[in-house]
């Protein structure tokens, strides 16, 4: 398969479409980031990498850090997460109030926001510095020692977060976060604010194409019913109330974030990380999700 020609034909295809959708701008910080960028890096099983446009540059990863957050409270944990969080799609917005008080501060999914301040929580009440920790993890998996937080994205979310802040006291009155609401968020907002290239992220999501293991050192990063569970959730929750329509077009799992990221996994194949700023009415990348509706339907792979 000639990875690198097809990316080429997705870059110039996709010029057109970068334009359309918009930038997340009630995040002020991510709102300075130019709609023309568009980076995708592909690599497989075996290790090699395929970039196209600016693959190479840092973005915010949003909530595709909840991918590697879940994964870690997992290891941490097992599967008595399950027994504060759901493994339904929500059928409503990420960061949404509305179903935590029919259904008692338990919310649908590790993938919405509701869900991730959770995972967050969990993660704290196990280790000193989930800041760290996390960062620490995410490193590992991609490779790159140099990966860090943005610190003017945490500013940023910190100062117009309140949906979230919202969330986390909800949660909170539940009973269902066990650390301060204040502690969790700032965790939070830490790891959406990660920034990575879109080939580091590919390298990070190929445990997840190869059951569970590091392809480059053989270690176990997760069990392999777990990769499945959870890359069942990213194909039914990864990417908000659109997964219908991404599973439908792209036929792979995957994880978005409204920096424009998505990261998608083709099982004992490859990792693929694309990123456009300009996002859909969902909160996904759209030429993004035209580029992965793309990759899959000219290597005629997916899960399908």
């Amino acid at each position: 398969m000639d990875y690198q020609q097809i990316l080429n034909e997705i870059y110039a295809k996709v010029q057109p479409c970068l334009t359309r959708g918009k930038v997340a701008d009630y995040i002020p910080e991510l709102s300075h980031v130019p709609q023309s960028k568009f980076g995708m890096a592909l690599v497989t099983h075996g290790g090699e990498v395929f970039e196209v446009g600016d693959a190479a540059e840092p973005f915010s990863i949003q909530s595709i850090s909840k991918l590697f957050t879940l994964t870690l409270a997992m290891r941490l944990e097992g599967n008595g997460i399950w027994d504060r969080i759901g493994r339904e799609p929500s059928g409503t917005a990420f960061n949404s109030l509305v179903q935590l008080e029919y259904e008692n501060g338990i919310p649908r999914n590790p993938f919405i926001n509701a869900g991730a301040i959770v995972v967050t929580d969990l993660i704290l009440s196990h280790l000193d510095n989930a800041h760290e920790t996390v960062l620490d993890f995410i490193r590992e998996l991609s490779g790159n020692k140099t990966i860090q937080f943005n610190r003017d994205i945490v500013r940023s979310e910190k100062a117009t977060g309140y949906r979230n802040v919202a969330l986390a006291n909800f949660i909170k009155s539940f009973g269902n976060l066990r650390n301060a609401p204040e502690a969790v968020l700032d965790a939070y907002f830490h790891h959406c604010s990660i920034a990575m290239t879109c080939t580091d992220v590919a390298r990070a999501g190929l445990f997840l194409a190869n059951a569970g293991r590091s392809p480059s050192t053989g270690s176990e990063i997760v069990r392999p019913n777990q990769a499945k569970h959870i890359k069942s959730l990213m194909l039914t929750c990864g990417t908000y109330d659109a997964v219908g329509d991404f599973a439908y077009r792209v036929g792979l799992p995957g994880k978005s974030g409204v920096g424009g990221g998505i990261l998608a996994v083709m099982p004992g194949q490859f990792s693929v990380c694309v990123w456009s700023p300009g996002l859909n009415q969902s909160g996904n990348s759209l030429a993004g999700t035209m580029a992965l509706e793309w990759l899959t339907t000219q290597t005629e792979v997916s899960i399908f």
